[in-house]
């Protein structure tokens, strides 16, 4: 398996976000800030960030159904978050319905959304697309 820049991907990574039920419509025109698993050429994770000043908003963390268990998801992240170390990044935040007990193991902690920076609060995922239910977390880096 091969973690790439995901720049050369973007239907790829459209076509399995959609397959996982994530938003893929309000992914930036180039994902300049996500990586991307590759098996045998054939793309089977993705993993992005957007860039709000010294914050970042974790999103698009997905892997293909038949290569879970893996520990795809764990380098892709563990990419993403080396990338926002050498971006200046100090702090990661993410929104999530369904695997807060997976990014608890990560290190990412349980927070209000009142404790999140108001330009990460703008971001269309917080606006528009993740409900209020979902919950919100932060991992400082």
């Amino acid at each position: 398996m091969i973690i790439s820049k995901a720049n050369n991907y973007k239907a790829n990574v459209i076509a399995l976000l959609t397959t996982e039920n994530l938003p893929a419509a309000d992914l930036p025109e180039h994902l300049d800030n996500f990586l991307v698993a590759l098996e045998h050429g054939e793309l089977i994770g993705v993993a992005g960030m957007e860039i709000y000043g010294q914050s970042a908003l974790l999103r698009s963390v997905a892997v293909e159904s038949a290569y879970r268990g893996k520990k795809i998801a764990k380098k892709l992240l563990q990419g993403i978050e080396d990338l926002a170390r050498a971006k200046g990044i100090k702090a990661i935040y993410l929104l999530t319905e369904t695997a807060s007990g997976y990014f608890i193991k990560k290190g990412y902690q349980e927070i209000t959304r009142n404790k999140v920076p108001e330009d990460v609060l703008g971001s269309t995922e917080f606006r528009f697309v993740c409900p209020q239910s979902a919950i919100v977390m932060k991992k400082i880096l």
